[in-house]
């Protein structure tokens, strides 16, 4: 504990603090036991094939019952694809000497699925704690943080110190499909004032240091060519799909990458970028032409761009190869999310979460941007100035996913730092 005695400033805040950073040293055991029952409770939305959040809701409410949390509410949205026809979201507050003074961490319940079982090298719904990690789905995305955050709070509730700002955890549903059942609902009942600090541990990177503070606009492009099935000894009586396709992503890629060249070094990597991606299946059988074939592209766009003008010149780009060949073209936009308003660098959030990193990390953190997408971009949308961090080695939605046992504790240490500060 020495690290923390020395570099926490403030005497009677240096005191509250020291007791709440041994508490939470001393929660290692509890916390790895309580991220281990999530793991066994797969939370995936019906839209992923699953059942939703109910029965880890269920879990986390019994959990948290004894924490002597000063409110505890359970939100549930209605949702008919669900087999319990809601989607529960939990809020949990811990009252501060200024009421009037916010901070949240926002965290997730639910979860991708497990993918190819056979990448697997362990049961991803059952924990398994190997060199000093833990390893299930779901365990960095979003269980990591979500028991720090709770054991964070519970720390300082355990030792009797009422914080300066009060503290506010929101466990929500739905963020890994489109948050229509999560955020967005919670942000419309105007949960959150404009002035809250906002926290959404949903990114970062291996030594702690991003703090996320903008995104790039997300497109992704369903692209279906239409030609003339033939047979394939014949191809003059058709219309190649595939060929057309192909063409059209070679110029396609060639053409986005030469005119949206510039460089944002906030963001890494620092340029958009146009990658295609998925290919569905076409003819079953190696001599037949098809006459359809449809693939995927996914674009990250930097917000100086307007995504409708970039859409507008991907189909230009479609109409020069279906001169061309013959093909035509269709497109769908399965997911178009464009670029929020970012977050400042000097935003109050900000400042206050860099401080705290840097006590409990020793690191430099700094303000930064991403291609992935979070809900920190819903919040952002609609006016609040919200920032992710976590410290993660980023083995979300990958096969073996694991999170290291120290950034449960040592990130549980950063939120208890950032509650204490006066």
């Amino acid at each position: 504990m020495e690290f923390y005695n020395e570099r926490v400033g403030g005497k009677m805040n240096d005191e509250k603090l020291k007791k709440v950073l041994l508490r939470i040293q001393n929660y290692q055991e509890e916390m790895i036991e309580s991220l281990g029952n999530m793991i066994k409770i797969p939370a995936i939305s019906p839209k992923s094939g699953g059942e939703g959040e109910v029965k880890k809701a269920d879990y986390i409410l019994n959990l948290i019952s004894g924490f002597g949390f000063d409110d505890i509410e359970r939100i549930d949205i209605p949702d008919e694809s669900s087999p319990d026809k809601i989607r529960p979201n939990i809020i949990v507050r811990l009252q501060g000497e200024d009421g009037e003074k916010n901070i949240w961490i926002v965290v997730h319940m639910d979860i991708v699925p497990e993918g190819d079982l056979k990448l697997w090298e362990t049961d991803p719904f059952q924990p398994v704690i190997k060199d000093d990690k833990i390893y299930g789905r779901g365990v960095e995305d979003n269980g990591q943080d979500l028991v720090a955050a709770l054991y964070a709070a519970k720390a300082i509730k355990v030792e009797g110190i009422k914080p300066n700002s009060n503290i506010n955890i929101a466990i929500v549903a739905d963020e890994e499909t489109g948050s229509d059942f999560g955020i967005k609902p919670l942000i419309e009942k105007n949960l959150f004032k404009k002035d809250d600090l906002i926290i959404v541990p949903d990114g970062g990177n291996k030594d702690g240091t991003l703090i996320e503070v903008s995104e790039k606009t997300i497109m992704w492009l369903k692209i279906r060519t239409i030609g003339k099935q033939c047979h394939g000894s014949m191809p003059e009586r058709g219309i190649n799909a595939f060929k057309a396709a192909m063409k059209f992503g070679v110029k396609v890629e060639e053409e986005l990458y030469t005119k949206y060249n510039k460089r944002d070094e906030l963001f890494d990597p620092p340029i958009s970028t146009f990658e295609p991606t998925k290919k569905e299946a076409n003819v079953p059988n190696i001599n037949t032409i098809p006459g359809e074939d449809v693939f995927f592209m996914d674009c990250r766009i930097l917000p100086d761009y307007d995504p409708d003008e970039v859409f507008d010149k991907i189909k230009e780009t479609a109409g020069f190869v279906a001169k061309e060949t013959g093909a035509k073209f269709e497109f769908e936009r399965p997911q178009f999310d464009p670029a929020a308003p970012p977050t400042s660098p000097d935003a109050s959030v900000v400042l206050a979460l860099k401080e705290a990193i840097e006590k409990v990390y020793n690191n430099k953190p700094y303000a930064g941007g991403i291609g992935g997408g979070t809900c920190a971009a819903i919040f952002r949308r609609a006016g609040y100035p919200a920032v992710v961090w976590a410290k993660l080695d980023d083995t979300c939605h990958a096969p073996n996913e694991y999170s290291w046992i120290e950034n449960i504790v040592n990130d549980a240490k950063v939120y208890a730092t950032l509650f204490c500060k006066d």
